[in-house]
């Protein structure tokens, strides 16, 4: 398949297959843009991308300078964020609309990488209409305790989702659908990641957003073997 290392504006992606839809893959937490080609991701989507179906555009994570970063409260972590959440609307996304010859895109991640895939897409659905969010914490609030203000609000799904109502999600209806899966097994209610794909998928039903909860078996962990296995079954539904 055709592989490219691309240095956009001080990020480094990984772009892999030479036409079809682009999908956007965010790593898990502090993960790099490589995690996805070594923990095998990649290989099972070999079929589609080698068809000509996905264009797969890998992310790195900036969570070490936000989200993780032990010594800064929540809204310091949040605002900090801000500044990853501008190189991928103004350097990533126009970088691949251009290489894809689109203008939408998809968002998917793994772990915490699902919570940023659904944040951009509740956030910029103009751009990221469709979120396959795997194993996925959606309360950021988990992360840091301290201050609370409008960039941890903006930030947090359970928050700002719960008030939604008016044009905006009107809007959001018709224009956002998100895919939540998760396992059952060993790790993903240690996590977090069980329960708060449940409760995010009710969210999303008492809004009217469009949405599937699909939860895997009590076998099914919280690990990469069973990502690859719910990215190659599910990717290729859309396209």
């Amino acid at each position: 398949m055709t592989r490219r290392e691309i240095e956009i504006d001080g990020g480094r992606i990984l772009a892999y297959g030479h036409y079809g839809r682009p999908v956007v893959a965010f790593p898990s937490e502090n993960g790099e843009a490589a995690d996805w080609e070594e923990r095998g991701m990649v290989d099972v989507l070999a079929g589609l991308l080698d068809a000509g179906k996905l264009k797969l555009y890998c992310m790195p994570s900036f969570d070490r300078e936000s989200w993780t970063r032990g010594d800064l409260s929540l809204e310091a972590r949040a605002q900090r964020h801000g500044h990853y959440e501008w190189w991928v609307l103004t350097r990533l996304v126009p970088f691949v609309q251009t290489d894809a010859h689109t203008h939408e895109l998809i968002a998917t991640g793994t772990s915490f990488g699902a919570y940023h895939a659904a944040n951009f897409c509740l956030k910029r659905a103009d751009l990221f209409p469709l979120a396959l969010c795997l194993s996925g914490v959606y309360d950021v609030s988990v992360q840091a305790g301290g201050e609370r203000g409008d960039a941890v609000y903006f930030n947090n799904p359970m928050d700002y989702v719960a008030h939604l109502d008016g044009e905006h999600l009107d809007w959001l209806r018709a224009q956002a659908s998100l895919l939540l899966v998760c396992g059952q097994g060993q790790w993903e209610d240690t996590t977090g990641a069980l329960d708060s794909t449940r409760r995010f998928g009710s969210l999303l039903a008492e809004k009217g957003i469009r949405h599937e909860v699909d939860l895997w078996g009590h076998d099914v962990p919280h690990d990469w073997p069973s990502w690859r296995r719910q990215i190659v079954h599910h990717l290729a539904r859309f396209v």
